[in-house]
């Protein structure tokens, strides 16, 4: 249309009364049948443009009037009836002024546009009528008319344009161009100010609130459609001790590795950043709970937003990742032993797979190291062995089973690994992150975080997972305290615990405050005991409550006979108040390296302690007993201890930042001193433990565990796609990855690289203690598990 539009406005056409150009009459008729067809083919063609051109005025008038009709029916409906005609006389008078005035208007111009459109388009038609039609030779066809159409075309949409820009507008200034402003718009928008200055002003309409809110939604609206940009407000720049400040919070890790705890610099952080008083924000909810550390996030953030910069990702982040492409997430449990080793990486994490497999939002699959049959031979009891990853997944379900109260509904994975004689523990052979598909790589829960990165030379957890939590099971400086040049070896180990554990997760969840403390870290016992113990002990407490003996046996100590399971610590006791403890005996069930040394020292001193192979402490021998002595001042939180309050049983155990979560139970009874634990031996043996109360048998569940481990390692946010909470830290999180670039993800970064570049090296891994050749797995792996050698999964292999 706008192509037809830009013709010139009028077309003649001259044919002369008897030249030769046509030849004689003949050639006349012919040149005037021509020019009939041609002034035919332009006057359909501009009937069409005409049409088209009404139809679309047309549109534009009806939707007018229907913006009109809206408005005033909205206005009529949201008045509701006064209860006094006094207080309801001026809104009313503003209804009536609008029935009145306006609507008899609309209705005016509607019959004056349609009359004034009929003529229009008559005279237009009457304009293309052939005059005479044998007539002279001389033919004249006049377009004229359809400039006229054009003119009240463009007229009306001119007219349109500002009556849209004055009803939405809401601008003070009249429409003053050539003078054709609609005289309804001017009444509309006079009266609507008019309106809303009453209903501002006066206070006796306060039963018309619904009237008020129109017009405040009517202002509301007419202000974002203008969409007028607000000035942003100044943000005053950082001042030296803030940057200061935020060099010291970042450098933590690096300050830590010189020695300086994390609470001095915190308290370093506030000292400098309380020198200044910025206001961060109008709504101060975010700060409620927020210390320095929060305050200055929020300042550092506000600051570079408002300069408009945005941080990329990480300089060290991996871009591609597991994307959720359902509703399932996949959790990884990644542990540093598996059964048959009756051990607490091997029990707790299998209980933890179950318990978070019964959830509907995860699928999950738990990683186990697999022993080849020598290495089988010196760390499973028994003589047990198998031949297949295969065997040992049945035998460990198995076992689940006879202790489950449902159906386990997860996987099992095996990775490489070998057993070390002088640590005596399993460290991992290969990277093992690359046992877990990338199709599943999602959340990643590292069983003994520190143990698994030691010697670990693969891709960073971080990188292939979204999420990665670690559980600190065992206080390795404790242990290794106890061997030749303890004091230095703990030194070397407790910063490359730090280094690790920094570079490989997201969140550490350390069992009892008798771990090290490691960066990223909080204190919550994630663990429960087997609902086989808690049966247990509603046994018993029913058979005491229908008057049969509860308890036959006195007292009894449980645990791996190494010196480091509290061993010593129990020959010392019983060896210093030997006659204090005159009459009593122990019944001790353990076996281990260092039993036939701790027998020995035994005999030597002649105490009263009775020996026995390891059992499982649930096996019917042990029910009887009704004291349990845990002297271990070296374990994180013992299994062992947990397991005999779920049957009721007293127990005796040192007043030791490993005990804390048990010291809540009545039947817990814990010493400073040795004269103190002959106490606590003598009460035991005189009173009966109290029965458990419902409550505290669910504090000692797997289903109370696993909730405190969803919360504290923010798994259930993740799974919820909720990572941060408003108002709470991790506010701080979310505006520090929107808007300022974090010195401590580029450390992290750091730190892994020069992890992974320090481990490729064989001299520098077995001059650190590792197990000859598991930088990568070997042949019997390859054999066992069906693997590819590692030259062909890796044919170009650096460091």
């Amino acid at each position: 249309m706008e192509a037809r539009a830009s013709r010139p406005p009028s077309f003649s056409v001259s044919v002369g009364g008897g030249g030769g150009g046509f030849g004689g009459a003949r050639g006349d008729d012919s040149a005037f049948s021509f020019l009939s067809k041609g002034w035919r083919e332009v006057r359909d063609s501009a009937t069409a443009d005409l049409r088209l051109m009404r139809a679309r005025a047309d549109s534009l008038r009806t939707l007018a009037d229907r913006e009109l009709e809206h408005l005033l029916a909205s206005a009529s409906a949201s008045a509701p009836q006064p209860p006094q005609p006094l207080a309801a006389g001026a809104p009313i008078a503003e209804l009536e002024f609008v029935r009145t005035r306006i609507q008899p208007k609309i209705s005016e111009l509607r019959r004056r546009y349609a009359s004034q459109e009929r003529d229009l388009g008559r005279r237009v038609l009457e304009g293309w009528a052939p005059r005479g039609a044998g007539g002279p030779a001389r033919a004249r066809v006049d377009l004229s008319g359809i400039t006229a159409i054009r003119n009240a075309i463009v007229s009306e949409a001119g007219v349109g344009e500002r009556w849209r820009r004055a009803a939405w507008s809401g601008e003070a200034e009249a429409e003053a161009e050539e003078g054709k402003e609609w005289e309804v718009v001017r009444m509309i928008r006079d009266g609507i100010k008019e309106f809303e200055r009453r209903s501002q002003t006066s206070e006796i309409f306060e039963g018309l609130r619904s009237t008020g809110e129109l017009v405040e939604k009517f202002k509301s609206s007419l202000k974002s459609f203008n969409m007028e940009s607000q000035e942003s407000k100044e943000v005053p720049p950082l001042d030296v001790t803030e940057i200061l400040a935020n060099l010291v919070r970042q450098s933590e890790p690096f300050l830590d590795q010189l020695g300086i705890r994390k609470d001095q610099c915190d308290r370093l952080v506030e000292a400098l950043y309380r020198k200044q008083n910025h206001s961060l924000s109008e709504d101060t909810s975010l700060l409620e709970n927020a210390n320095s550390s929060d305050e200055l996030d929020l300042r550092i953030a506000s600051v570079l937003q408002s300069t408009g910069y945005r941080a990329d990702d990480g300089f060290w982040s991996e871009p591609a990742k597991y994307e959720v492409s359902d509703n399932k997430r996949h959790v990884a449990i990644v542990t540093t032993a598996s059964l048959p080793w009756m051990t607490g990486t091997a029990v707790n994490p299998l209980f933890r797979a179950a318990y978070l497999a019964k959830g509907t939002k995860q699928d999950v699959t738990l990683v186990v190291p697999w022993l080849c049959k020598s290495d089988q031979e010196l760390v499973y009891p028994n003589s047990l062995t198998f031949s297949s990853p295969e065997e040992q997944e049945t035998y460990i379900r198995n076992w689940l089973e006879e202790r489950l109260g449902f159906e386990s509904n997860f996987k099992i994975s095996f990775y490489p690994g070998k057993f070390s004689k002088e640590r005596r523990s399993i460290i991992p052979a290969g990277d093992t992150s690359q046992f877990i598909p990338s199709r599943e790589a999602d959340i990643a829960i590292l069983e003994e975080p520190e143990h698994l990165n030691w010697y670990h030379h693969g891709k960073r957890w971080t990188d292939k997972f979204n999420h990665v939590v670690g559980v600190v099971h065992t206080n390795y400086l404790e242990y290794i305290k106890r061997e030749k040049n303890g004091a230095l070896q703990a030194f070397l180990v407790k910063h490359i615990n730090n280094w690790v554990t920094r570079a490989y997760c997201d969140k550490v969840l350390r069992l009892s405050a008798a771990t090290q403390d490691l960066p990223k870290s909080i204190v919550c016992n994630v663990h429960g005991v087997n609902p086989k113990f808690l049966k247990i002990g509603e046994k018993i407490t029913a058979d005491r409550e229908s008057g049969e003996p509860s308890f036959s046996k006195g007292a009894y100590f449980l645990g791996k006979m190494v010196w480091a399971k509290g061993y010593r610590e129990l020959i010392d006791l019983m060896a210093k108040h030997k006659s204090d403890l005159e009459g009593f005996k122990l019944d001790v069930y353990g076996s281990g390296e260092d039993s036939q040394e701790v027998q020995s020292t035994v005999r030597k001193l002649d105490l009263s302690l009775n020996f026995f192979k390891g059992r499982d402490h649930a096996d019917n021998s042990l029910h009887g007993y009704k004291v349990f002595i845990n002297p271990s001042i070296s374990d994180v939180l013992c299994t062992a201890t947990a397991e005999a309050l779920a049957m009721g049983k007293f127990v005796i155990c040192a007043e030791h930042p490993s005990n804390e979560f048990f010291m809540s139970f009545p039947n817990c009874l814990t010493y400073k001193t040795s004269e103190e634990f002959v106490a606590r031996v003598k009460e035991a043996m005189d009173r009966e433990p109290q029965p458990l109360t419902p409550e505290q048998r669910y504090n000692l569940s797997w289903e109370a565990a696993t909730e405190r481990f969803m919360e504290y390692s923010d798994l259930d946010k993740v799974l919820n796609n909720e990572v941060v909470q408003p108002g709470q830290a991790g506010t701080r999180n979310k505006m520090r990855r929107i808007s300022q670039p974090n010195l401590s993800d580029i450390m992290d970064g750091g730190l892994a690289l020069a992890h992974r570049c320090l481990t490729g090296s064989e001299v520098l891994r077995l001059a650190t203690g590792a197990i000859p050749g598991t930088r990568d797995y070997d042949k019997q792996h390859c054999v066992d598990m069906g693997l590819l050698p590692p030259q062909v999964q890796q044919p170009v292999y650096g460091w």
